[in-house]
């Protein structure tokens, strides 16, 4: 709902009601993934888009009806071979499936959107039993309990469980649940993690298309280096932020979160000791140090003698980046902010990098 978040504050201010509209499946292609979101008032304003506009008209027309009944549905659209291609559906040949609601119970994540706070919202899309369809749940990382409207016990435990699991780390998604009757109810999981963030350790060449490369994907990207003729905001124009310091020292006082990745670029032990050391107690998502098989094993003893465990050292990601053959720094980057996502989203990586200089 981030992409629509402006717009829905500013409606609620108006006093305007408003309806929401997810993309909460999508099988083969298809212009918008999974939580896309569509909002809609009865005043016909509208924010967003499910399809990139082949949909919209027959959503909207369904944001209408739930606003004015108050009733959600799920929406299924697509083009088979034996539909005309003149009806309402997918000229890209994908199916997605839609959820339409009135907005109630997922205003309670607004709060925690608009302050870029982890959140999982649970709803309950399709069950045998109607009056299930439509209840939600709420967890968000800055608070202590969750906020359920599960009515049925044995859904709402396993649910609440879930979405606890997803909260340091996953993907929106839909999953086919128990329930007290023994059937099985369909609950959408909307996963909003926070801004992921990129604390790069020396201002090198490398330093240079990584933060490029980051920023395009929407990372908030720092740069740690205490050379000053390195850390300018000449030589690394994209960086959101420049921190003319020991990294260690500057690396202590940022909040290393799972959303965290950390890459150190320093290939020097008086840097990459002390800020490996820090990066891997304070919890970052991704730690990763360049530097081949040889420096890794010298660099792992100095971490030990740092008293820095061997649980935590087997999470360096070393030598650096994906094996893609990278020779050249923008190769290199991409091949970094490759395993970086791949790690963040829980996805089976290489981990060797052949790169010169590594």
């Amino acid at each position: 709902m981030r992409d629509v978040l402006n717009d829905v504050e500013r409606w609620l201010a108006e006093g305007k009601r408003i309806a929401l509209a997810t993309v909460v499946a999508r099988k083969g292609s298809a212009p918008r993934g999974v939580g896309a979101t569509l909002a809609v008032t009865e005043g016909m304003d509208v924010s967003g888009s499910v399809s990139g506009g082949c949909v919209e008209p027959a959503v909207i027309e369904e944001g209408l009806r739930a606003i004015r009944t108050g009733k959600p549905k799920l929406l299924k659209f697509g083009i088979s071979e034996e539909q005309n291609v003149e009806r309402i559906g997918l000229s890209c040949g994908g199916e997605i499936e839609v959820f339409v609601e009135r907005l109630g119970a997922a205003q309670t994540s607004l709060r925690a959107l608009r302050n870029d706070i982890a959140l999982v919202r649970a709803v309950i899309i399709a069950a045998p039993d109607m009056a299930l369809v439509g209840q939600s749940c709420v967890i968000a990382a800055a608070e202590d309990e969750a906020r359920s409207g599960i009515t049925d016990e044995t859904l709402r435990t396993v649910v609440l469980t879930r979405a606890r699991e997803l909260l340091s780390g996953g993907e929106s998604h839909v999953e086919a649940l128990a329930t007290s009757a023994g059937d099985e109810a369909r609950v959408y999981f909307d996963v909003s993690l926070p801004q992921p963030t990129l604390i790069i350790v020396g201002a090198g060449h490398i330093s240079i298309p990584l933060s490029q490369l980051a920023r395009v994907l929407g990372y908030h990207v720092t740069v740690i280096d205490a050379r000053e003729t390195f850390a300018t905001p000449e030589r690394l124009p994209e960086a959101h932020e420049i921190l003319v310091e020991w990294p260690d020292e500057a690396l202590a006082r940022i909040p290393l979160t799972p959303s965290t990745a950390v890459a150190v670029l320093t290939h020097d032990d008086k840097f990459d000791v002390p800020a490996l050391a820090v990066a891997l107690r304070g919890g970052a998502g991704y730690v990763g140090a360049i530097g081949s098989h040889g420096t890794r094993e010298k660099r792992n003893q100095r971490l030990r003698e740092a008293g820095v465990i061997d649980e935590q050292i087997a999470r360096i990601h070393g030598p650096i980046g994906l094996d893609i053959g990278a020779q050249t720094p923008e190769e290199i980057a991409l091949a970094i902010l490759a395993q970086i996502i791949a790690t963040r989203k829980r996805q089976p990586v290489a981990e060797k990098l052949v790169a010169a200089g590594s």
